[in-house]
Protein backbone atom coordinates (compact mmCIF):
# COMPACT_ATOMS: atom_id res chain seq x y z
CA UNK A 1 0.00 0.00 0.00
CA UNK A 2 1.45 3.34 -1.04
CA UNK A 3 2.13 5.68 2.42
CA UNK A 4 -0.16 8.59 2.79
CA UNK A 5 1.18 12.10 2.75
CA UNK A 6 0.93 14.13 5.95
CA UNK A 7 0.53 17.57 5.35
CA UNK A 8 3.36 18.27 7.60
CA UNK A 9 5.74 15.96 5.13
CA UNK A 10 3.98 18.33 2.07
CA UNK A 11 5.19 21.94 3.65
CA UNK A 12 8.53 19.97 4.63
CA UNK A 13 9.48 18.90 1.07
CA UNK A 14 8.29 21.87 -0.61
CA UNK A 15 10.66 24.00 1.61
CA UNK A 16 13.07 21.50 1.01
CA UNK A 17 12.55 22.23 -2.63
CA UNK A 18 12.06 25.34 -2.54
CA UNK A 19 15.62 25.88 -1.19
CA UNK A 20 16.99 23.39 -3.39
CA UNK A 21 15.87 25.85 -6.29
CA UNK A 22 17.68 28.87 -4.59
CA UNK A 23 21.17 26.88 -4.33
CA UNK A 24 20.29 26.20 -8.27
CA UNK A 25 20.45 22.30 -7.78
CA UNK A 26 18.02 21.55 -10.16
CA UNK A 27 16.70 17.76 -11.30
CA UNK A 28 16.19 16.82 -15.14
CA UNK A 29 12.70 16.35 -14.33
CA UNK A 30 10.18 17.73 -11.73
CA UNK A 31 6.93 15.96 -11.27
CA UNK A 32 4.18 18.36 -9.21
CA UNK A 33 1.14 16.23 -8.48
CA UNK A 34 -1.82 16.55 -6.20
CA UNK A 35 -4.76 18.10 -5.19
CA UNK A 36 -2.91 21.38 -3.31
CA UNK A 37 -2.38 23.39 -6.00
CA UNK A 38 -0.87 26.37 -4.71
CA UNK A 39 2.17 24.34 -3.69
CA UNK A 40 2.51 23.23 -7.72
CA UNK A 41 1.75 26.59 -8.58
CA UNK A 42 4.27 28.23 -6.36
CA UNK A 43 7.06 25.51 -7.39
CA UNK A 44 6.31 26.00 -10.84
CA UNK A 45 6.64 29.31 -11.04
CA UNK A 46 9.93 29.47 -9.13
CA UNK A 47 11.59 27.00 -11.69
CA UNK A 48 10.09 29.50 -14.47
CA UNK A 49 11.81 32.26 -12.91
CA UNK A 50 14.88 30.72 -11.62
CA UNK A 51 16.32 28.21 -14.17
CA UNK A 52 17.23 31.06 -17.17
CA UNK A 53 17.70 34.23 -16.98
CA UNK A 54 15.40 36.92 -19.29
CA UNK A 55 17.11 36.78 -22.40
CA UNK A 56 17.51 32.66 -22.57
CA UNK A 57 14.00 32.40 -21.48
CA UNK A 58 13.05 33.72 -24.90
CA UNK A 59 14.71 30.84 -26.87
CA UNK A 60 14.93 27.85 -23.84
CA UNK A 61 11.83 28.49 -22.18
CA UNK A 62 8.69 26.58 -23.56
CA UNK A 63 5.13 26.16 -21.89
CA UNK A 64 2.48 23.89 -23.19
CA UNK A 65 -1.02 22.36 -21.91
CA UNK A 66 -1.95 19.31 -21.47
CA UNK A 67 -5.48 19.80 -23.54
CA UNK A 68 -3.42 21.09 -26.21
CA UNK A 69 -0.97 18.95 -26.61
CA UNK A 70 0.04 15.36 -26.73
CA UNK A 71 2.98 12.99 -25.18
CA UNK A 72 5.03 12.43 -28.40
CA UNK A 73 5.09 16.28 -28.95
CA UNK A 74 6.59 16.68 -25.65
CA UNK A 75 9.11 14.36 -25.96
CA UNK A 76 10.41 15.88 -29.24
CA UNK A 77 10.44 19.04 -27.43
CA UNK A 78 12.69 17.72 -24.52
CA UNK A 79 15.14 16.22 -26.84
CA UNK A 80 15.88 19.60 -28.37
CA UNK A 81 19.10 21.34 -27.67
CA UNK A 82 19.62 24.71 -25.88
CA UNK A 83 20.12 27.50 -28.54
CA UNK A 84 21.96 29.24 -25.80
CA UNK A 85 22.31 29.08 -22.16
CA UNK A 86 22.90 25.47 -20.60
CA UNK A 87 19.63 24.12 -20.37
CA UNK A 88 16.21 23.95 -22.22
CA UNK A 89 13.54 23.80 -19.76
CA UNK A 90 9.84 22.40 -20.65
CA UNK A 91 6.58 23.20 -18.60
CA UNK A 92 3.51 20.84 -19.09
CA UNK A 93 0.77 22.60 -16.85
CA UNK A 94 -2.09 21.32 -16.62
CA UNK A 95 -0.72 17.49 -17.08
CA UNK A 96 -3.86 15.92 -15.46
CA UNK A 97 -5.49 16.78 -19.28
CA UNK A 98 -3.11 15.42 -21.04
CA UNK A 99 -3.95 11.86 -22.97
CA UNK A 100 -1.61 8.84 -22.53
CA UNK A 101 0.69 10.96 -20.17
CA UNK A 102 2.48 7.36 -19.36
CA UNK A 103 3.68 7.48 -22.53
CA UNK A 104 6.20 10.49 -21.46
CA UNK A 105 8.10 7.32 -20.48
CA UNK A 106 9.83 7.35 -23.21
CA UNK A 107 11.44 10.60 -22.68
CA UNK A 108 11.63 10.31 -18.43
CA UNK A 109 13.36 6.74 -18.62
CA UNK A 110 16.43 8.14 -20.15
CA UNK A 111 16.23 12.05 -20.01
CA UNK A 112 18.87 14.15 -21.30
CA UNK A 113 20.90 16.38 -18.88
CA UNK A 114 20.66 19.90 -20.79
CA UNK A 115 16.74 19.14 -20.39
CA UNK A 116 14.58 20.03 -17.43
CA UNK A 117 11.13 19.01 -17.87
CA UNK A 118 8.62 20.39 -15.44
CA UNK A 119 5.06 18.32 -15.24
CA UNK A 120 2.32 19.91 -13.24
CA UNK A 121 -0.39 17.41 -12.41
CA UNK A 122 -3.62 19.04 -10.17
CA UNK A 123 -5.64 15.53 -9.10
CA UNK A 124 -8.03 18.29 -8.06
CA UNK A 125 -9.09 18.35 -12.00
CA UNK A 126 -10.49 15.31 -12.30
CA UNK A 127 -10.58 14.18 -9.21
CA UNK A 128 -8.05 10.91 -9.08
CA UNK A 129 -4.12 11.17 -8.91
CA UNK A 130 -1.73 9.83 -11.15
CA UNK A 131 -1.13 5.96 -10.71
CA UNK A 132 2.10 5.10 -8.91
CA UNK A 133 2.10 1.92 -10.92
CA UNK A 134 3.28 3.44 -13.68
CA UNK A 135 6.72 3.23 -15.66
CA UNK A 136 6.51 6.73 -16.35
CA UNK A 137 5.85 7.74 -12.73
CA UNK A 138 8.83 5.33 -11.18
CA UNK A 139 11.31 7.22 -13.69
CA UNK A 140 10.23 9.78 -12.56
CA UNK A 141 11.32 8.78 -9.32
CA UNK A 142 14.10 7.63 -10.51
CA UNK A 143 15.88 10.76 -12.43
CA UNK A 144 14.13 13.46 -10.78
CA UNK A 145 12.33 15.39 -7.65
CA UNK A 146 8.34 13.79 -7.23
CA UNK A 147 6.41 16.16 -4.94
CA UNK A 148 3.04 15.56 -3.85
CA UNK A 149 0.99 18.42 -2.78
CA UNK A 150 -1.37 17.34 -0.07
CA UNK A 151 -4.10 19.81 0.61
CA UNK A 152 -4.46 21.02 5.01
CA UNK A 153 -7.05 20.06 7.20
CA UNK A 154 -8.69 22.88 9.09
CA UNK A 155 -6.83 22.80 11.95
CA UNK A 156 -3.05 22.45 10.12
CA UNK A 157 -3.89 25.75 7.92
CA UNK A 158 -3.45 27.79 10.67
CA UNK A 159 0.30 26.77 10.87
CA UNK A 160 0.72 27.78 7.41
CA UNK A 161 -1.09 31.15 7.65
CA UNK A 162 1.52 32.06 10.44
CA UNK A 163 4.78 30.98 9.02
CA UNK A 164 3.62 32.54 5.72
CA UNK A 165 2.92 35.84 6.77
CA UNK A 166 6.32 35.86 9.31
CA UNK A 167 8.05 34.54 6.24
CA UNK A 168 6.85 37.97 4.42
CA UNK A 169 8.11 39.89 7.26
CA UNK A 170 5.13 40.29 10.08
CA UNK A 171 3.17 38.56 12.53
CA UNK A 172 -0.83 39.15 13.06
CA UNK A 173 -3.22 39.01 16.06
CA UNK A 174 -5.14 36.23 16.66
CA UNK A 175 -8.41 37.84 15.40
CA UNK A 176 -7.08 39.01 12.10
CA UNK A 177 -5.83 35.13 11.27
CA UNK A 178 -9.00 34.41 12.31
CA UNK A 179 -11.15 36.77 9.92
CA UNK A 180 -8.52 36.13 7.32
CA UNK A 181 -8.91 32.55 7.58
CA UNK A 182 -13.04 32.40 7.64
CA UNK A 183 -13.41 35.32 3.99
CA UNK A 184 -11.04 33.13 2.48
CA UNK A 185 -11.83 29.16 3.90
CA UNK A 186 -9.30 26.69 3.05
CA UNK A 187 -7.97 28.19 -0.23
CA UNK A 188 -4.25 28.89 -0.15
CA UNK A 189 -3.55 30.67 -2.96
CA UNK A 190 -6.32 33.22 -2.02
CA UNK A 191 -4.71 33.42 1.36
CA UNK A 192 -1.46 34.21 0.27
CA UNK A 193 -2.81 36.48 -2.77
CA UNK A 194 -4.65 38.56 0.24
CA UNK A 195 -1.47 38.56 2.77
CA UNK A 196 0.52 40.05 -0.57
CA UNK A 197 -2.02 42.87 -0.82
CA UNK A 198 -1.59 43.88 3.01
CA UNK A 199 1.83 43.52 2.58
CA UNK A 200 1.81 45.92 -0.31
CA UNK A 201 -1.03 48.48 1.33
CA UNK A 202 0.71 48.76 5.17
CA UNK A 203 2.62 51.50 5.40
CA UNK A 204 6.88 50.48 6.17
CA UNK A 205 6.99 50.47 9.77
CA UNK A 206 3.96 48.39 10.62
CA UNK A 207 4.63 44.89 10.90
CA UNK A 208 1.34 43.60 13.66
CA UNK A 209 -1.41 42.63 11.16
CA UNK A 210 -4.65 43.27 13.38
CA UNK A 211 -8.21 43.28 12.79
CA UNK A 212 -8.53 46.75 11.75
CA UNK A 213 -5.86 46.32 9.02
CA UNK A 214 -8.30 43.11 7.73
CA UNK A 215 -10.94 45.74 7.75
CA UNK A 216 -10.05 48.06 6.35
CA UNK A 217 -7.56 46.71 3.07
CA UNK A 218 -9.95 43.58 2.63
CA UNK A 219 -13.62 44.59 3.65
CA UNK A 220 -14.30 42.31 6.21
CA UNK A 221 -15.92 43.43 9.45
CA UNK A 222 -14.64 43.45 12.52
CA UNK A 223 -18.01 43.48 15.09
CA UNK A 224 -19.84 40.72 12.35
CA UNK A 225 -17.62 37.62 11.89
CA UNK A 226 -18.23 33.85 13.34
CA UNK A 227 -14.99 34.85 15.43
CA UNK A 228 -16.83 37.20 17.07
CA UNK A 229 -20.04 34.98 17.28
CA UNK A 230 -17.77 32.16 18.66
CA UNK A 231 -16.47 34.29 21.50
CA UNK A 232 -19.83 35.91 22.24
CA UNK A 233 -21.50 32.47 22.68
CA UNK A 234 -18.33 31.38 24.49
CA UNK A 235 -18.24 34.18 27.12
CA UNK A 236 -22.45 33.36 27.16
CA UNK A 237 -23.29 36.70 25.72
CA UNK A 238 -26.94 35.97 24.32
CA UNK A 239 -27.65 39.60 23.22
CA UNK A 240 -24.36 39.76 21.11
CA UNK A 241 -24.26 36.69 19.66
CA UNK A 242 -28.16 37.30 18.87
CA UNK A 243 -26.75 40.67 17.07
CA UNK A 244 -24.08 39.01 14.79
CA UNK A 245 -26.70 36.30 14.07
CA UNK A 246 -29.39 39.03 12.15
CA UNK A 247 -26.62 40.19 10.52
CA UNK A 248 -25.58 36.85 9.32
CA UNK A 249 -29.25 36.47 8.34
CA UNK A 250 -29.21 39.71 6.19
CA UNK A 251 -26.10 38.74 4.83
CA UNK A 252 -26.63 34.71 4.12
CA UNK A 253 -24.14 34.53 0.86
CA UNK A 254 -21.60 35.92 2.93
CA UNK A 255 -22.22 33.74 6.02
CA UNK A 256 -23.29 30.34 5.17
CA UNK A 257 -24.99 28.37 7.77
CA UNK A 258 -23.01 25.15 7.12
CA UNK A 259 -20.00 27.24 8.02
CA UNK A 260 -21.00 28.99 10.96
CA UNK A 261 -22.57 25.56 12.61
CA UNK A 262 -19.05 23.64 11.37
CA UNK A 263 -17.47 26.40 13.28
CA UNK A 264 -19.37 26.50 16.22
CA UNK A 265 -19.12 22.61 16.40
CA UNK A 266 -15.11 23.29 16.35
CA UNK A 267 -15.79 25.61 19.50
CA UNK A 268 -17.78 23.14 21.51
CA UNK A 269 -15.59 20.35 20.52
CA UNK A 270 -12.82 22.33 21.85
CA UNK A 271 -14.65 22.95 25.07
CA UNK A 272 -16.04 19.33 25.74
CA UNK A 273 -12.24 18.19 25.56
CA UNK A 274 -11.21 20.93 27.67
CA UNK A 275 -13.99 20.33 30.19
CA UNK A 276 -13.46 16.42 30.29
CA UNK A 277 -9.23 17.12 30.95
CA UNK A 278 -10.43 19.42 33.75
CA UNK A 279 -12.45 16.46 35.28
CA UNK A 280 -9.76 14.29 34.92
CA UNK A 281 -7.65 16.22 36.97
CA UNK A 282 -10.37 17.35 39.65
CA UNK A 283 -11.43 13.40 39.78
CA UNK A 284 -9.03 11.04 38.78
CA UNK A 285 -5.90 13.32 40.30
CA UNK A 286 -4.25 13.28 36.64
CA UNK A 287 -2.14 16.11 36.21
CA UNK A 288 -3.65 19.14 33.52
CA UNK A 289 -1.72 19.74 30.60
CA UNK A 290 -0.18 22.37 30.05
CA UNK A 291 -1.05 24.90 27.60
CA UNK A 292 1.10 23.82 24.58
CA UNK A 293 -0.14 20.21 25.33
CA UNK A 294 -3.60 21.31 25.25
CA UNK A 295 -2.93 22.60 22.36
CA UNK A 296 -2.16 19.66 20.87
CA UNK A 297 -4.95 17.65 22.83
CA UNK A 298 -7.84 20.20 21.89
CA UNK A 299 -6.71 21.20 18.36
CA UNK A 300 -6.41 24.74 18.97
CA UNK A 301 -4.40 27.22 16.69
CA UNK A 302 -2.72 28.45 19.29
CA UNK A 303 -1.91 29.58 22.92
CA UNK A 304 -4.25 32.54 22.96
CA UNK A 305 -7.42 30.03 21.85
CA UNK A 306 -6.33 27.67 25.09
CA UNK A 307 -5.89 31.00 27.59
CA UNK A 308 -9.43 32.26 26.02
CA UNK A 309 -11.34 28.91 26.69
CA UNK A 310 -9.84 28.30 30.30
CA UNK A 311 -10.87 32.21 31.15
CA UNK A 312 -14.79 30.92 30.18
CA UNK A 313 -14.92 27.38 30.30
CA UNK A 314 -16.74 27.69 33.77
CA UNK A 315 -20.00 29.57 32.14
CA UNK A 316 -20.46 25.66 30.43
CA UNK A 317 -20.56 22.04 32.44
CA UNK A 318 -20.31 18.87 30.63
CA UNK A 319 -24.04 18.02 29.68
CA UNK A 320 -24.95 21.53 28.31
CA UNK A 321 -21.65 21.24 26.30
CA UNK A 322 -22.78 17.47 25.18
CA UNK A 323 -26.19 19.13 24.51
CA UNK A 324 -24.94 22.01 22.36
CA UNK A 325 -23.34 19.15 20.12
CA UNK A 326 -26.38 17.43 19.67
CA UNK A 327 -27.88 20.72 18.76
CA UNK A 328 -25.35 21.24 16.01
CA UNK A 329 -25.69 18.22 14.41
CA UNK A 330 -29.09 18.53 14.77
CA UNK A 331 -29.29 22.02 12.88
CA UNK A 332 -26.51 21.32 9.98
CA UNK A 333 -29.05 18.38 9.20
CA UNK A 334 -31.51 21.33 8.67
CA UNK A 335 -29.66 23.36 7.45
CA UNK A 336 -29.53 21.21 4.39
CA UNK A 337 -33.05 20.60 4.25
CA UNK A 338 -33.44 17.81 6.86
CA UNK A 339 -36.65 18.73 8.37
CA UNK A 340 -36.34 22.68 8.24
CA UNK A 341 -39.66 23.67 8.82
CA UNK A 342 -40.48 25.64 6.34
CA UNK A 343 -37.30 28.17 8.37
CA UNK A 344 -34.67 29.99 5.94
CA UNK A 345 -31.34 29.90 7.01
CA UNK A 346 -31.08 33.49 9.05
CA UNK A 347 -34.80 31.75 11.29
CA UNK A 348 -32.53 28.14 11.72
CA UNK A 349 -29.54 30.67 13.42
CA UNK A 350 -31.45 31.86 15.79
CA UNK A 351 -33.22 29.76 16.98
CA UNK A 352 -29.89 27.24 17.36
CA UNK A 353 -28.48 29.62 19.51
CA UNK A 354 -31.70 30.44 21.82
CA UNK A 355 -31.47 26.08 22.35
CA UNK A 356 -27.87 26.46 23.21
CA UNK A 357 -28.30 29.50 25.47
CA UNK A 358 -31.69 28.68 27.24
CA UNK A 359 -29.99 25.33 28.67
Amino acid sequence: MAKTIKFSDCLADYNALMQDIEARRFAPIYLLMGDEGYFIDAICDKLSASILNEAERAFNQLTVYGLDSNAGAIVNLCRQMPMMGSYEVVILREAQQLSKIENLVHYTSSPQATTILVICYKNKEQGRGLDKRTAFYKSCVKHGRVFEAVRPRDYEVDRWLVDYIEHKGYRANAKALAMLKEHVGMDLARMASEIDKLAVSMSENERMITDDHIEQYIGISKEFNTFELNDAVMKRDMARAMRIADHFAHNPKNYPLTLTITLLFGLFQQMFLLNYHLWLARRKGVAMPNDMELMSCIRANNAFVVRELKANIGRWNGPQLFKALGLLREYDARSKGVDAGGLDNGELLKELLLKIFMQ
